[in-house]
This record gives structure tokens, C-alpha cells and sequence, in this order.
């Protein structure tokens, strides 16, 4: 068990069957991996059942969640031994075994927020033009522009100014803690169709509002030109 741990100061419940799990003000967030905090919630707080199942990683031990006659085989792990005094009466519970999680009374997906992640939306009047494979596909002079920490900048133009034309529907669907659900498009241009080039949230999250409705590309996948200056492609995950 590595990583950063600090205190939380939401208050954090998890549901499982319609049925409180757990119910704390103590939450410690503990950065398993560098790119976003696990909630490790105090034992006191759990109001479920925990019924041993053997051996887990790092030395840990994993448990079925039990409530209500709802239960949630191995989806929760304990460091009761650990050389990390911080953990040991701490217990992880896996987020996607759990039916809802809320932060205060708002609900959260995907996983817990970083408090160290900000997302802004501004609007722009720099002109911003996107190909594919040298076909124009958007242009618009009234983009809005996401920042959000980590990542590159995101141009959101409206539908009007994107040749939706060329744009195909796709069955995909992604979830942001911070952003909510995006629908996704393949973009046909130069022969060839680009799966899941595009993206956009029709009901973003209170923070994201203002880029609803708005169609994105992928810029480490796409050619962006912003005043008519090419942009580098960005190297992050998504290229």
C-alpha cells in the first residue's frame, strides 16, 4: 500500500440496495494512483456487515458487504496490519460495487474528487478551426474553452459552427466526476471513418454547465488551428 494520505472534510455515504454502508465526516483520501484520490473510510462509520474473505492485496484482507439482505461480494478491502498506522482501521470499498455515493448530499460518479483537480469554462472570441485529415469539419469564433487540471485545453464549439454532417453517432458513453456523461461521434473525412472523435455533454454537471450542448475534439487526435496557428498535438493519454 503506497501513496499520498490526507484528511477528507466531506461528508461521504455509500449506498448498496437502497441501504446506508457507510456514513462519515472522517474520510481520508489516499492517492492509490497519481491521477485522481480512493475514499478509505473509518470502520466505526460502516453501518453494513463485514464478512471476511480471505487474503487481499498488499497484505490486506477482503470482505463481503452485507446490508439489508443486499451484499457485495469482495468490495471491501482492510489494512488492519499495516506498517501505515493511518490505514489500520480504515476500510476501502470498491466504488463500482457500490449502488451510489454521494459527497455532502450531491451525487458523485465514476470517483471521488480531487481537491487538487479545478475545471473552468470561459468563453472565447479566438477563432478556432478543426480537420481531419485536411477537411475543415468545425470553425467557430465563439468557442468555450475548458481547463482542466492535467489536461490539455478543450475547445467546445457550438453544434451550428460543426459540419454535424460529417459526424456519425456512436454508441459510446463516458462518465467525469467533474463533467458528467458524454456522448460520443465518429467523423467521416479523408475516405476513412474516425471512431469517437468527438464528444459532448447534453446535462453536464453544475461546474461544467456552460459547455452543454457544445461539440469537442480530440485534439491529440485532430489538426486544431487557434487564429490560424496550428496547434501541437498534446501527448496525454488520449493520443
Amino acid at each position: 500500500m503506497r501513496g499520498r494520505i490526507e484528511p477528507g472534510v466531506r461528508r461521504v455515504r455509500a449506498y448498496l440496495g437502497g441501504a446506508l454502508v457507510v456514513d462519515t465526516t472522517a474520510p481520508s483520501l489516499v492517492w492509490e494512483n497519481s491521477y485522481y484520490p480512493t475514499y478509505y473510510l473509518p470502520v466505526a462509520d460502516v453501518r453494513a456487515e463485514l464478512v471476511e474473505d480471505g487474503p487481499g492485496r498488499d497484505g490486506g484482507t477482503v470482505y463481503t458487504v452485507r446490508v439489508d439482505g443486499a451484499q457485495a461480494p469482495g468490495a471491501a478491502l482492510r489494512h488492519a496490519d499495516s506498517p501505515v498506522e493511518e490505514l489500520r482501521d480504515l476500510v476501502r470499498l470498491d466504488w463500482n460495487a457500490m449502488d451510489a455515493w454521494f459527497e455532502e448530499d450531491e451525487e458523485v460518479f465514476v470517483h471521488p474528487r480531487s481537491p487538487y483537480t479545478r475545471v473552468d469554462v470561459l468563453p472565447s472570441s479566438r477563432n478556432v478551426r478543426v480537420e481531419v485529415d485536411g477537411v475543415t469539419v468545425a470553425e467557430s469564433s465563439s468557442p468555450r474553452l475548458l481547463f482542466e487540471t492535467g489536461l490539455p485545453v478543450r475547445y467546445y464549439l457550438p453544434k451550428t459552427h460543426v459540419r454535424m454532417d460529417l459526424l456519425e453517432h456512436t454508441d459510446t458513453i463516458t462518465r467525469c466526476p467533474y463533467k458528467g456523461d458524454a456522448e460520443y461521434w465518429a467523423v467521416r473525412a479523408g475516405g476513412e471513418v474516425h471512431k469517437d472523435l468527438a464528444w459532448s455533454y447534453p446535462t453536464p454537471l453544475e461546474e461544467s454547465r456552460n459547455v452543454a450542448g457544445l461539440v469537442c475534439f480530440y485534439s491529440e487526435k485532430v489538426d486544431i488551428f487557434v487564429d490560424g496557428v496550428k496547434q501541437d498535438r498534446p501527448k496525454t493519454k488520449f493520443a
